[in-house]
């Protein structure tokens, strides 16, 4: 009876009797060490306790604004938020003066942040995505300078823009109109959604495109039906982004709009309040909970677009 000799370590052997190199002399594939390094832990419980007192101190205004927009004006003059708890003692009249009462009447004003919040979304992202397709798909003269120069109005200060864009509106005879706030936010936000949406259509394989057009696509048939579709968490991303940033824009609102009733937002009566009616904490605070409302709850609700807007950044096949 004959015993055939193991191969030495390192070595394996093959079925001709041949010997290929084998496995690492520790013992350990690639396969295994792979394995090993994704089972690894990435946290830690110190780091999760610190990020548990992170949010808890984040979140404290807010929890305290909220408890003293249900508190009555006496118990607000007596103690501290922290105090409302024994015995507990809440109202919803903060809101009902807040919203309806004939000093403040918040209704109106949230009506007219609805109104500016909206379409200074959608206009900048319409004509980005067609800016951004032109930029990144169609080949003319001037290309890359007009991109680049795109790009670089992002280190623009808003803020220089503010008293030559008043007086153009005076001129065109549109000052104090909604018009001023959907032009100006559009203005600033063009930059940015150009740049992030053109970033997203090159990520797109080419093959996807030439194939299109083989089947005789045009631009308006790739746009539509190939671009779109795919530049959703994109979209949805800025979207996020923006509807934020226009909801609780004040400067912007403050100059071109003042505080005239018909046109100003939320955000502009709420400090105007903070000034005039200082001393009227409960209806202050209220007033105040209801401009951060809706952008809490819109955050909440399309976090998980914003994140995968976030990341996309590619296709796979």
């Amino acid at each position: 009876m004959t015993t055939t000799p193991l191969p030495p370590q390192g070595v394996v052997a093959t079925d001709d009797g041949g010997v290929v190199a084998g496995p690492p002399k520790d013992g350990r594939s690639r396969l295994s060490r792979r394995a090993a390094l994704s089972s690894t832990k990435l946290s830690s419980p110190w780091a999760s306790l610190i990020a548990i007192i992170l949010a808890v101190l984040w979140t404290m205004p807010s929890l305290g604004l909220l408890v003293t927009s249900f508190r009555p004006d006496s118990e607000i003059r007596r103690g501290g938020w922290w105090t409302a708890f024994a015995p507990p003692t809440f109202t919803l009249e903060n809101y009902r003066e807040a919203l309806f009462g004939s000093s403040t009447s918040l209704i109106d004003y949230f009506i007219n942040s609805v109104v500016i919040t909206l379409p200074a979304v959608v206009i900048p992202i319409s004509i980005a995505l067609l800016a951004a397709y032109g930029f990144a798909w169609i080949d003319f003269k001037g290309r890359n300078f007009l991109f680049v120069a795109v790009f670089a109005l992002q280190v623009v200060p808003l803020q220089i823009a503010l008293i030559p864009l008043l007086s153009q509106y005076v001129d065109w005879g549109i000052a104090g109109s909604f018009w001023t706030l959907w032009l100006s936010h559009t203005i600033f936000a063009l930059p940015l959604a150009i740049f992030l949406l053109h970033n997203f259509m090159k990520d797109i394989p080419q093959s996807l495109v030439e194939a299109a057009r083989v089947d005789g696509a045009g631009h308006v048939k790739i746009f539509f039906q190939i671009m779109l579709p795919l530049l959703t968490p994109a979209i949805a991303s800025f979207a996020i982004f923006q509807f934020l940033w226009v909801w609780n824009d004040l400067l912007v609102s403050l100059t071109f709009t003042g505080a005239t009733p018909d046109v100003a937002p939320l955000t502009v009566r709420v400090a105007s309040m903070a000034g005039t009616r200082g001393g009227d904490w409960e209806i202050l605070t209220a007033g105040a909970f209801i401009s951060m409302i809706v952008p809490v709850l819109v955050f909440l609700f399309l976090q998980r677009y914003f994140v995968r807007g976030l990341l996309a950044g590619s296709v796979k096949g």
